[in-house]
């Protein structure tokens, strides 16, 4: 009768050798509690496949941005049996790609042409700064496109007469909206749906991390289904607003109040977006400017309509 194998066993240097890691990170592991400590055997410390197991799922988490706090949080619900491959499935359905789109690359060639065919370095440096071209290591005179639709959006209004600053103004601008309602989106998502997944601990199962996950693809698309409505309704509203208001018709409403730039101290924005948010700074500026600007209406027509003697007594 054959004998089953003995288990596989490592030395440290060897454990580390097989994890791409080191002997001073892998007993900084054991002294966090991170990883098991070895059998001793004689003079000799010595690890098994399942220590080299363990190494690889921290090496992993770690890859996904995790700390080594919560690592162990998942670690140990992995020893307890409350599963640790659920819980790896939401993350990956979580941080799996939010869109359709599949990136592209562009040449500096390419990207000249479809701007008017005048290099402007300032422009690409600041589509780099917005993630809108991403440069390649590799190659300097290639950018990937991680979405090729807002880079088509950008020439084409390049093109019909928009200048390429103003573009990035507005995506900045819309970019801190979009944000916003990114953050209301799974507030509201986790009021009403995940919570208990994820405050609850009875519900911190491998069946009830699958279930979270089949939720979390769901309800993915709606986010953008119910922009793209809201969007829709808006601009035809005020399309059709801004439309009557620029012919002139008789039946238009009120035309909105004219805008201008003005420019104000880099501390005042700052400090405004700290008390507001980024995507509420310019209304909460002229709401302000408004304020003062009644108030001081009100006060002129006050010291108008005081009679002499009124007057004479203040003084």
């Amino acid at each position: 009768m054959t004998e089953p194998p003995a288990p596989k066993t490592y030395r440290i240097e060897d454990l580390a050798h097989h994890t791409h890691t080191t002997v001073r990170t892998i007993r900084a592991y054991q002294d966090k509690g991170l990883l098991p400590r070895p059998e001793r055997q004689g003079r000799a410390n010595l690890y098994s496949d399942a220590h080299l197991t363990r190494l690889h799922q921290i090496t992993h988490l770690l890859a996904r941005g995790y700390t080594l706090a919560s690592i162990r949080e998942l670690l140990d619900a992995w020893d307890t049996g409350r599963g640790l491959g659920g819980v790896l499935g939401l993350v990956t359905e979580v941080e799996g790609p939010w869109t359709d789109e599949e990136p592209t690359r562009i040449t500096r060639t390419e990207l000249n042409a479809r701007f008017g065919g005048t290099p402007d370095e300032d422009a690409v440096t600041e589509a780099v700064e917005l993630g809108v071209l991403e440069p390649l290591a590799d190659d300097p005179d290639t950018f990937l496109v991680p979405s090729p639709q807002e880079l088509s959006v950008a020439a084409e209004l390049h093109a019909a007469g928009v200048p390429l600053s103003a573009i990035s103004g507005h995506l900045r601008e819309l970019r801190g909206q979009m944000e916003h309602i990114a953050a209301r989106f799974l507030e509201f998502t986790t009021e009403y749906v995940f919570a208990r997944y994820l405050d609850d601990p009875t519900h911190r199962t491998d069946a009830h991390a699958a279930e979270a996950a089949s939720l979390v693809r769901r309800l993915r698309p709606l986010a953008q289904q119910t922009v793209d409505a809201e969007l829709a309704r808006a601009m035809r509203a005020f399309a059709v607003q801004h439309l009557r208001t620029r012919l002139g018709a008789e039946d238009s409403p009120e035309p909105p109040a004219r805008t201008r730039s003005v420019d104000l101290p880099a501390e005042t924005i700052n400090a405004v977006e700290r008390l507001v948010g980024r995507a509420h700074t310019s209304t909460f500026i002229a709401l302000a400017a408004e304020r003062e600007v009644r108030a001081r209406t009100l006060d002129d027509l006050a010291s108008r309509t005081r009679s002499p003697s009124e007057v004479g007594e203040s003084t």
